[in-house]
């Protein structure tokens, strides 16, 4: 059937129902004499009318239906407050007979929330077209842009409760501990047990529909409003050290300011990342959301992320990774944010509590095998406490290495021909590390401590290993300088541990991070152990720092002019 001939059965069909908008008239059953000679087409019209109507299977009707097509409610309305028009229902069926004639599902509009719907996803499942998943990147991005274009309809309550949605099905024990194994196990990086602390945190800590603050000015001239407003659909590149914490927290902040997303993930996370998108969909449906609200290709690859950057409907870009990536989509002319590497180092001054701050530095250098951006990766200690703070450390889990040897054979292991980590030793634990160079140790050891010069490579490198090298200076100004050097302008995250208030203030001033620890891990900088939300996606090389809602969203202006001024 063509559109006019859909279009002629659907009005046939609603006349016999009497009008979209004659409730509370009772439908009448598909098969009575009104259609006794419908052809096809007007018994599959006939179905789906009756569906959107609120019938049940067999042909009865409810008095009062619960929901109707409506422009008003997230694509939805409750009938006793209102009824669609003919031409929202004839527009809506002739979309879902056309879907269903293509053999493509219907992207519908937000529906009542579904019961009995599992969204329970296996493993061969995972990788299957369907739940956001598609073949080629423009479709990926095309059923975005439409999704999009219905979410503009949805309440902000029902914003807020597809982002608990998001929040529960990540929570459930089952889940949690699967996309935590899985990360470590397909991407060979990291621990499982700190996976399962970050997933948790990226659901827990990652601010929803409350960031989205109104501002308010009145006065003779009136009243404005600005207000937090959707860029529309946002391409978002994931990386592999953390794949499914990107995910739930760019799903959570980018959803929460009424946004669609595409993501491209990393090809080596492709399987736990295409999980973790399946479940949300598959929640996300049984609220009643507009299907494909995030979706993503089948084969993640350098390609499919230049046609998701080149795509028209691509209004923001959103990449988390390391350099390269994020000057690569602010080359491209679109809004991007981009959240890139850091080479966090760690203050020690003569007036800290050392033990306390061995035991931080080593906690959160190893954390996740030092995969974190904001993970401790070089110590610059004052010279007077440097021998104290380093015993402390071999107390717990620091394993010095002072052979020069040694030290040799770890650079040829952990740095390529081009200066670099080696891939293949990044997010490897400290015991792998060792063993590799010929020296077995205990599952205690966490971290690789080198005493090193200001210039070896292992300082002045993002390792994302727990090799954690110490740089000795004569007092704690010349340490704050060095730490401003050493972390390369990148913005990122610093750590100092001193109960000095002026000197703590003087290196926050100078390296002006995005995250500043004093007297903690650095993990406390992204909520865990300390206050604050969280965020995978912590945006130095442009500026919007720790990414929320308010960040995925662009400032609207609405005014009346001299009204609403009632002081």
């Amino acid at each position: 059937m063509n559109d006019q001939q859909i279009s002629e059965a659907v009005t046939r069909v609603l006349s016999s129902f009497g009008g979209a908008n004659a409730a509370p008239v009772v439908p009448a059953p598909v098969n009575n004499k009104a259609v006794a000679k419908s052809t096809p087409a007007e018994d599959q019209v006939a179905s789906l009318v009756s569906q959107i109507l609120g019938e049940s299977k067999s042909g009865g009707a409810k008095a009062k239906p619960d929901y109707v097509p409506s422009p008003t409610k997230c694509g939805w309305e409750r009938a006793d407050k209102g009824s669609a028009s003919d031409d929202a229902m004839v527009s809506d069926v002739i979309a879902k007979v056309l879907s269903e004639s293509m053999g493509k599902a219907p992207a519908s509009t937000a529906k009542p929330a579904a019961s009995g719907v599992s969204i329970a996803v296996s493993d061969a499942e995972a990788t299957e077209l369907g739940d956001g998943l598609f073949a080629t990147m423009d479709e990926a991005v095309e059923a975005a842009a439409l999704a999009q274009k219905q979410y503009l309809f949805c309440s902000m309550e029902e914003r807020q409760s597809f982002i608990d949605g998001i929040r529960d099905v990540i929570l459930e024990p089952e889940t949690l501990d699967r996309i935590s194994h899985m990360g470590a196990e397909q991407t060979g990086m990291g621990k499982y047990e700190h996976k399962i602390i970050k997933n948790r945190l990226a659901a827990e800590k990652t601010p929803g529909t409350e960031d989205l603050t109104t501002e308010a000015c009145s006065g003779d001239g009136g009243l404005t409003l600005v207000e937090y407003s959707a860029y529309g659909v946002i391409g978002s590149i994931t990386p592999t050290t953390n794949p499914t914490e990107t995910i739930i927290c760019n799903s959570i902040g980018m959803l929460a300011a009424g946004n669609s997303v595409v993501y491209s993930p990393h090809p080596r996370a492709r399987v736990v990342s295409l999980l973790t998108i399946k479940l949300i969909n598959r929640k996300l449906a049984t609220l009643g959301a507009p299907a494909n609200l995030i979706t993503t290709v089948q084969e993640p690859s350098i390609d499919n992320t230049n046609a998701m950057m080149q795509h028209p409907k691509i209004r923001m870009l959103v990449a988390t990774g390391g350099p390269g990536i994020v000057k690569t989509v602010m080359s491209t002319g679109k809004k991007a944010i981009g959240a890139g590497a850091g080479n966090p180092p760690v203050v020690v001054d003569e007036t800290a509590d050392i033990e306390k701050a061995a035991v931080d530095i080593v906690n959160g250098c190893s954390f996740d095998n030092n995969l974190p951006c904001i993970a401790e990766k070089e110590i610059v200690a004052v010279n007077q406490i440097a021998d104290y703070l380093i015993s402390c450390m071999t107390k717990c889990g620091a394993y010095l290495v002072e052979d020069p040897a040694v030290v040799k054979k770890l650079e040829a292991l952990v740095i390529n021909e081009k200066g670099g980590p080696q891939t293949s030793c990044v997010g490897k634990s400290a015991v792998y590390l060792l063993d590799k160079v010929g020296i077995k140790v205990g599952d205690d050891i966490k971290v690789i401590l080198i005493d090193l010069p200001k210039e070896h490579v292992f300082v002045q490198e993002e390792l994302m290993m727990p090799i954690l090298p110490l740089v000795r200076v004569p007092d704690v100004d010349e340490a704050i300088d060095f730490a401003v050097e050493v972390e390369h302008g990148n913005r990122h995250t610093a750590m100092m541990h001193s109960t000095n208030v002026r000197k703590l203030t003087k290196m926050a001033k100078l390296i002006q991070t995005t995250i500043f620890v004093k007297n903690g891990p650095s993990y406390a900088g992204i909520g865990v152990g300390g206050e604050g939300y969280t965020t995978f996606t912590i945006a130095g090389p442009t500026g919007e720092g720790l990414t929320g809602p308010k960040a995925f969203a662009r400032k609207r202006r609405c005014v009346m002019v001299e009204s609403l001024n009632v002081r």
